[in-house]
């Protein structure tokens, strides 16, 4: 407070803080007050705030900067203790009187506070008894403060804090919920039995929502994606059984969506749906598990009846949700159990019927009332006993009911032929979601799905032919409006086709119904290019519905055309008898040939030509189409037209030979102007995108021979005069990336040519130039672009050379060359310049990194490597692949998980098992571990965590380090184990401690493979065990 006259000023400081509208009085009142949240010694000066502060502003700062103090600072256990006393004694004695936003903050440290600690100390577990304390006193808003703590309680339980490790997080999570979460989750349901009488509407919002946090806790370790609206099973723990099989429970919650606040017939919705997604095994008998779906069924039989609430778009769209739950966790015989079985699936039906009616306000809840039906016919074939399912007649009406939905809509929407991004048609999303079910349906009843289909199609096709046929296109808007018809029909039979494999439907009577649709779009493909109709390629309905058209000639392809269609089908037949198409080749012929036509006429339409390349690679990349394809005469004449011997391509490369000519005559000072810039990152990008095309030996030769070594020295000069132009460097560095990638080891040399070492002479001057400079630049506002990126390229380009097998890297030591030496250095240097926090927020510089820590480690680690670094900067190197491990980035943790492996390899098979005289860089990995003795013990401990507590995708990579690891000492082993077996229960000790006997059953002290495997098929059992209760 010295800074500031009085409090007064803070006050009015912090007004403008969270309400000027002007954005550099804001940012000045920021820079003023960000002192309370970054100083440890300001934390007296918030409590001196929340005791005499009269504006609630001056309040939110001081809690707000508490909260980021225990957040960020290692606070000493008295001082968080006290804070957490001083939080809860102020909310007991204030809170009723404070502002809502300021009782939520300081609720949120508390439970900061209580995380935290959670293991440091049982007096900050008493957050729970002091709620409750709250519950227990008579006045109102003193029981709303208790349930509101308890709410965020469960809230800050449940979400990962940067702050805080993520294994550390998940244990605290996994003991809270086992004390704790039940108790909460009891006292929701009391207060919402109490609370359904008259009252406000904010005391009903608290405990309904303080259930769906428990409901939504993150019980088995694995959270789901946040972005996603699906979620798997609910993984409710044994002791919660007694609450579900209780009807109360389900009850209460379809009584408070009665309610007139939307908001909290919504949540009641939500807590619905994750009732409705409780593991089956949770129920151990049968018939409580009947009655819990019973119940469900009677609640939602209720809503359809009277449709209540469904008139807000927040609660139809979870109804829809829970209705979709039904068949994902129940079976259809268990259904069919149900007394009003027949009455639930006919309103059902209805409602499905009706949302398809109102696709403009539905459209994005269909998907699940879709989803419940297709589950429903998929299980038919497995139904046992005559009870019947009566979907027969059910599904064809809303089959038909989807398609004259997506036909009517056309009309409403499309007519102004103009792009639209919430478009199904231009939003590849959004079709799959809305057609992922419906083949299911159509195929349940084909005969007269299909028959309904092609009364839909037949009437489009005979319009659009006649419009093709008329001299001018006529009324646009109806001609646009027949296309986008037309293109959704073709998006539904393309995918009625693509499951054909998946269902299995091999019945001729389907290869039929598949041969009288697939006619249908095969004969559009003639109309679609002729007459009228080939004049309109810039027409927005026209590249839609051709879009449609080649993902239908994809999904036919692949069923009848692929590798493992099966060629001698009724299909072909019909088709012959239809369209004269007898065989795969005349259907290649007429694919290529629009193909063909789409290349030449798409030529402004950059998605339609991305979908078409996309379907002509597939065809080529095909065993079979591409020996089908080398059939046709069309493809011939394409190849025997399109030679690319050195002469053709010399000719190709002319145009750019000329732009480097003129580039190498230009002057130094000539770079800097926006011509020669220009010119040069053209020339880059173009040279990337002939090498990405180079997928052989003779090929990339081709361009090799084309740039080495006359245009080498043009790229070595821009690097070095353009160093702090990124615009230009980047797509430089991006080329070379490409340029030094052996994929399908298109970089091999004759064995007497010297070009692998050549050419990694060259990537060494070029990284050298680059890095030596960008380090002397100082750092920009935007140092991600000006120089992270740069640097990320650069190591990438090096890995790509150092892993591409077309060097001996041996021959440059051996002859004194220092390229390799030179480039190791300078890239080093380079990572070392950037803060390990930097590394971990920027995802492409993170793969570089420990992409190039995993190679230079695996190849390179003795000779100019990390070993030969002062040990603190060592240690900085190892310990950043220590965090790498603990990222949530499979890729990343697989990367780290090698390097440790290959470095703790080399300590063992050097120093604990050598027996000859150690090498330089074993003697320098032994005086860096000598110095800091208990770096390999905190990996061990980190990656026995990640094994024990996590759910890692990668054990059998995290298991080679640990065994090495296990190897370098066994008394770093023991007491390890010693340390994890004293973190657990007393009670589970002795059954944990049997688990670590076996996890060394039958491993021997070596690094063989065969030891390796054995290692780890004893830690997947280890890990299995452990985590059993």
């Amino acid at each position: 407070m010295s800074s500031m006259e009085s409090l007064a000023q803070l006050e009015v400081l912090c007004e403008k803080l969270y309400n000027s509208r002007d954005s550099a009085e804001r940012a000045h009142a920021e820079s003023t007050l960000k002192c309370f949240s970054e100083n440890s010694d300001y934390i007296s000066q918030c409590q001196y705030i929340l005791d005499n502060a009269s504006t609630p502003y001056a309040l939110m700062l001081a809690s707000t900067s508490l909260v980021k103090q225990v957040s960020d600072r290692s606070l000493s256990l008295q001082l968080r203790l006290d804070i957490r006393n001083y939080v809860m004694n102020y909310l007991a004695a204030r809170g009723p009187k404070l502002q809502n936003f300021v009782t939520i903050s300081l609720i949120q440290l508390a439970c900061r506070i209580t995380k935290f600690g959670w293991f440091d100390d049982d007096r900050f577990r008493e957050i729970f008894k002091e709620a409750t304390d709250f519950l227990a006193l008579a006045s109102q808003d003193h029981y709303l403060i208790g349930l509101k703590i308890l709410n965020f309680l469960v809230m800050e339980m449940n979400q990962a804090n940067s702050a805080m490790p993520l294994t550390l997080h998940r244990k605290i999570a996994t003991s809270f919920k086992d004390q704790f979460l039940l108790q909460i989750f009891q006292i929701s349901l009391t207060s919402l039995h109490q609370l359904k009488s008259e009252v406000p509407d904010e005391l009903r919002r608290v405990p309904i929502s303080l259930a769906l946090r428990c409901l939504s806790f993150d019980f088995v370790g694995s959270p789901v994606d946040e972005s996603s609206e699906e979620f798997g099973t609910v993984q409710l723990p044994a002791s919660w059984r007694p609450l579900l099989q209780d009807p109360s429970t389900v009850q209460i919650f379809f009584d408070y969506y009665k309610v007139n606040d939307t908001s909290v017939s919504k949540e009641a919705l939500e807590c619905l749906v994750r009732l409705a997604s409780v593991r089956r095994s949770l129920f151990v008998e049968d018939p409580a598990r009947s009655q819990f779906l019973s119940h469900l069924m009677s609640g939602t039989r209720e809503i359809l009846q009277t449709g209540q609430g469904l008139a807000d778009h927040g609660n139809y769209h979870e109804f829809c949700r829970l209705l979709g739950r039904f068949k994902v966790n129940y079976q259809l015989s268990e259904l069919l159990n149900v007394e009003f079985y027949g009455e639930w699936l006919g309103l059902v039906a209805e409602f499905t019927t009706k949302s398809l009616l109102s696709w403009q306000w539905a459209s994005n809840s269909v998907y699940y009332l879709l989803s419940l039906w297709s589950r429903l016919v998929t299980s038919v074939p497995y139904l046992k006993g005559d009870t019947p399912s009566l979907l027969d007649e059910t599904v064809p009406k809303i089959t038909e009911g989807f398609i004259t939905s997506r036909i009517n809509s056309v009309q409403a929407s499309f007519a102004d032929n103009s792009p639209d991004p919430d478009n199904p048609l231009e939003n590849a999303e959004s079709l799959q979601d809305q057609l992922e079910s419906l083949p299911y349906l159509c195929r349940f009843k084909y005969e007269s799905c299909s028959l309904f289909i092609i009364n839909i199609m037949e009437p489009l096709l005979q319009a659009y032919t006649a419009r093709s046929r008329l001299p001018a296109s006529g009324d646009a808007a109806e001609l646009s409006v027949i296309e986008g018809q037309i293109a959704w029909m073709v998006h539904i039979i393309a995918a009625i086709l693509k499951i054909r494999q998946t269902v299995g439907c091999s019945q001729d009577s389907q290869e039929l119904f598949d041969a009288e649709l697939a006619a249908r779009v095969l004969q559009l493909i003639n109309i679609t290019d002729t007459g009228v109709h080939a004049q309109r390629y810039q027409e927005i309905s026209k590249q839609r519905l051709d879009r449609a058209i080649l993902i239908f000639v994809q999904n036919f392809r692949r069923s009848y055309v692929g590798d493992q269609a099966m060629h001698a089908s009724k299909l072909y037949a019909r088709l012959s008898e239809l369209l004269g198409l007898t065989d795969h080749l005349v259907l290649l012929n007429v694919i290529v040939g629009k193909i063909a036509t789409n290349l030449k006429c798409y030529a402004e339409c950059e998605d339609v030509i991305d979908h078409t390349l996309s379907l002509f690679q597939e065809l080529a990349s095909g065993y079979m189409t591409g020996k089908l394809l080398l059939k046709l005469e069309s493809t011939k004449f394409i190849i025997a037209n399109h030679s690319d011997g050195p002469v053709k391509f010399r000719s190709f490369m002319e145009p750019l030979l000329q732009v480097a000519v003129n580039l190498e005559a230009s002057a130094d000072a000539a770079f800097r102007t926006d011509v020669v810039k220009y010119a040069f990152t053209g020339l880059m990008r173009d040279l990337r995108g002939i090498a990405m095309a180079t997928n052989s030996r003779r090929t990339y030769g081709l361009l090799f021979d084309w740039l080495y070594p006359s245009r080498m020295p043009l790229l070595l000069r821009a690097i070095s005069l353009l160093t702090d132009e990124p615009e230009v460097t980047t797509p430089l560095l991006k080329f070379m990336s490409e340029f030094v990638l052996n994929k399908a080891q298109r970089l091999t040399f004759d064995s007497s040519s010297p070009n692998g070492i050549l050419l990694f002479r060259e990537i060494s001057k070029l990284i050298v130039a680059y890095g030596s400079r960008i380090l002397l630049l100082p750092n920009g506002t935007n140092i991600y672009r000006s120089k992270y990126k740069g640097i990320w390229i650069s190591l990438t380009v090096l890995s790509r050379a150092l892993c591409g097998n077309y060097v001996n890297f041996g021959v440059f030591e051996l002859y004194g060359d220092r390229a390799l030496a030179d480039a190791l250095d300078i890239s080093l240097k380079m990572t070392l310049s950037i803060p390990l926090s930097d590394i971990l927020t920027f995802k492409k510089l993170s793969k570089a990194y420990y992409g190039y820590m995993e190679v230079l480690f695996n190849n390179h680690i003795t000779i100019n490597s990390v070993l030969n670094l002062d040990t603190s900067t060592f240690v900085h190197i190892v310990t950043s692949l220590e965090s790498g491990l603990k990222g949530l980035d499979t890729g990343i943790s697989t990367q780290c998980a090698s390097a440790i492996d290959s470095l703790a390899a080399f300590y063992f098979n050097n120093i604990t098992a050598g027996d000859n005289p150690p090498s330089p860089a074993a003697l320098n990995l032994a005086r860096h571990i000598g110095e800091l003795p208990s770096l390999f013990p905190q990996i061990l401990k980190s990656l026995f965590e990640i094994i024990i507590f996590e759910d890692a995708g990668n054990q059998w990579s995290l298991s080679r380090p640990i065994l090495s690891l296990i190897m370098i000492s066994e008394q770093m082993f023991s007491d390890l184990r010693a340390q994890i077996l004293a973190s657990q229960p007393l009670d589970q000790q002795q059954r944990l401690s049997q688990c670590f006997d076996k996890l060394m059953t039958d491993v021997t002290r070596s690094l063989e493979p065969k030891n390796r495997d054995r290692f780890t098929q004893n830690l997947t059992t280890f890990r299995h065990d452990f985590r059993a209760k």
